[in-house]
């Protein structure tokens, strides 16, 4: 939609590039303005002690001010918990962006697909997402009382099956198509949210962003770089089918580097 807004306010192509970037910034000027740091950054009590509610581990060296070399050497190199997630995410983005960015390509040489039907399809995957997003988190903190790999892993089973049957579906049934890109784009997006929580909950609330930053990382720079390169090079090597092969493999190893956390998880909670 903003992008059709600024084509439709400038004229030209072009504009669907700049003015989806300039919608950014402005949104990130505003939030430069108004988002403070920590309610201690504005004289506030820390917001345990404001709500009295506190989690069963809390204590009072939670709200110490840690350096970087200290996040980093004490609490999230040395976890290899947050590296198990940190892998299980690169996975995870590779299925991601996998479908997304090589599904117009493949609707159309593999399945007939006119290019507004691609984009139908494109667009559905996208929006599938919002819905299956919320339902992920609701299902970890209510249904799993706040354990983020069982969610995970039901959802990348879940987008396994949908793949297979993505992949396997006969050209000539675009409504199996869609449903399945439509299902890949409901499940995917959940466990992309929650490995970053995931790895939240295993450090101290003052290193929970570079935990979570460092699982980012691995997302795009292993996960999406692979992506778009080696399933590429795979396509063209191998064939459609090569590709699948490597999403499929994809989801089981975001499956196994997941299930590794599953007991010291449940211990933690139950600690």
């Amino acid at each position: 939609p903003i992008a059709v807004a600024g084509v439709t306010l400038f004229g030209t192509w072009q504009s669907k590039l700049f003015f989806p970037a300039v919608v950014a910034l402005a949104v990130a000027f505003i939030t430069y303005l108004l988002v403070r740091d920590t309610p201690q950054s504005c004289g506030l009590p820390p917001i345990e002690k404001y709500k009295d509610d506190y989690s069963k581990d809390y204590n009072e060296a939670h709200e110490k001010e840690l350096s970087t070399k200290q996040i980093l050497l004490d609490y999230v190199l040395v976890n290899r918990l947050i590296w198990y997630i940190a892998f299980a995410n690169a996975f995870i983005y590779l299925v991601r962006y996998g479908v997304l960015d090589w599904a117009p390509t493949y609707l159309k040489e593999a399945k007939g697909f006119s290019l507004k039907e691609t984009g139908w399809a494109y667009f559905l995957y996208e929006w599938a997402g919002i819905p299956g997003t919320l339902l992920c988190g609701w299902l970890s903190d209510k249904v799993f009382s706040g354990r983020r790999a069982p969610a995970t892993i039901i959802y990348m089973v879940l987008v396994t099956i949908a793949v297979f049957v993505y992949w396997k579906n006969p050209a000539g049934n675009p409504l199996v198509d869609n449903i399945a890109l439509i299902a890949i784009g409901f499940l995917i997006y959940g466990p992309v949210m929650l490995v970053g929580v995931h790895a939240m909950d295993l450090v101290p609330k003052k290193a929970a962003g570079t935990a979570a930053g460092l699982t980012g990382l691995f997302g795009y720079l292993i996960g999406a770089t692979a992506a778009t390169a080696a399933m590429g090079y795979v396509v063209d090597a191998w064939g459609w089918d090569g590709g699948f092969y490597m999403l499929l493999a994809a989801c089981g190893l975001s499956i196994l580097f997941t299930g590794l956390t599953w007991k010291k998880e449940r211990a933690s909670l139950h600690s």
